[in-house]
């Protein structure tokens, strides 16, 4: 029984609260400009182990997925430890349109998803 007990114990220290944030610089971006966010995760107060997917989410609900800085690569279950910061060019035909910004996260702790709400302008 004392095996059994503390390897639950193990289990639920090693899963612990995961916390995922997700900030950007403002809820409405200029169009073609660099718009930088960041996503900070952590277990238990510390800095975790993850794997982040981005994706932008339209009016409609399609998610599209965003790429690192002005590259074409996208970012698609890329692992980071604890933080991580890039920046988005909004085009011309997001102006006025109601996004999110939608970050799923996966750790060792669990899965989260959060979003950033904006509307691209000039």
């Amino acid at each position: 029984m004392k095996i059994l007990v503390t390897l639950f114990v193990a289990a639920v220290t090693a899963t612990g609260s995961l916390t995922v944030t997700l900030t950007g610089s403002g809820h409405s971006p200029k169009i073609n400009v660099h718009w930088p966010y960041a996503v900070h995760v952590s277990i238990n107060g510390k800095p975790a182990t993850a794997r982040i997917t981005a994706q932008i989410v339209d009016p409609t609900g399609g998610a599209h997925p965003v790429q690192f800085g002005t590259s074409t690569r996208n970012i698609t279950n890329y692992k980071i430890k604890g933080v991580f910061h890039d920046f988005i060019v909004w085009p011309a035909s997001a102006r006025g349109v109601p996004l999110k910004l939608r970050i799923t996260v996966v750790t060792t702790a669990g899965r989260k998803v959060v979003s950033y709400s904006v509307v691209p302008h000039a």
